[in-house]
């Protein structure tokens, strides 16, 4: 084993092990320390090395057991014993995964470090209930919001216009602020809304509303994280006729 490790951050996409790239694949299953989130792939141990540390540093929603600084340090310490990590991440690293962050202390510390990339939710949990983030004469732009950092100049401007699709991830608690904030601001409350919960996974779920009514809509039917909110006209039902509908929509 070398004096110094490495770290690579694999992007894990939305949860099943078939969506990780090849390379993501590669990576993990050759890795001497796993260190791992919440969301992505979780089910992994028996496709690691035995050997391999496995390590949970997943968030939960007002529920940090190890914070970022603390994740920080674990990589560097680890790469400095000399051991190949891999940080295993929901979604893509860098689409509001702290992946910048944990780049920048391997970097300042002296620890080699590599990104690969993996499916954003952003993309892929609407794709799983048949939403098209874009859709040619639909909509042409897509907006990216963090929930819990409620909606600012930029998020209202895309919400008023009918080509932007808006999605929000880690936005189920914001979503009542963030309704009431858009509703204020003018933007249509008949503007079609989709709730993806659990994308990719076997008990998924859509819901389908309106930003007039869907805090309503989404107290009813008891939306819970994780999940994954689009707003605008790609959300409308019935948007593609020539795909089924999936098993287990709820569709207002």
């Amino acid at each position: 084993m070398s004096a110094v490790g490495r770290v690579d951050l694999i992007g894990g996409g939305p949860g099943p092990l078939d969506l990780l790239t090849l390379r993501a694949w590669r990576l993990l299953t050759t890795a001497d320390v796993v260190v791992m989130d919440r969301l992505g792939p979780t089910d992994i141990r028996a496709h690691i090395r035995p050997d391999a540390e496995l390590i949970d540093v997943g968030k939960h929603p007002g529920h940090h057991p190890v914070p970022q600084h603390e994740i920080n340090d674990l990589l560097v310490s680890r790469a400095r014993e000399g051991k190949h990590v891999v940080r295993l991440k929901g979604g893509d690293p860098f689409v509001f995964g702290r992946g910048g962050e944990e780049v920048a202390a391997c970097l300042a510390a002296g620890i080699a470090v590599d990104v690969v990339p993996g499916i954003s939710s952003a993309i892929a949990v609407p794709q799983a209930a048949g939403i098209p983030v874009t859709h040619r004469g639909v909509a042409g732009a897509v907006h990216i919001v963090n929930g819990p950092a409620g909606v600012g100049p930029a998020t209202i401007a895309a919400l008023h216009d009918d080509s932007i699709t808006t999605v929000i991830l880690m936005g189920v608690a914001a979503l009542p602020r963030i309704v009431a904030d858009a509703l204020q601001a003018g933007v249509p409350s008949d503007r079609p809304v989709a709730i993806v919960e659990r994308g990719h996974h076997h008990d998924q779920r859509t819901t389908r509303s309106t930003l007039g009514a869907v805090v309503i809509d989404a107290g009813v039917a008891g939306i819970r994280n994780p999940a994954v909110i689009v707003i605008g006209e790609v959300a409308r039902a019935g948007l593609l006729l020539s795909l089924p509908q999936l098993t287990g929509d709820a569709v207002r």
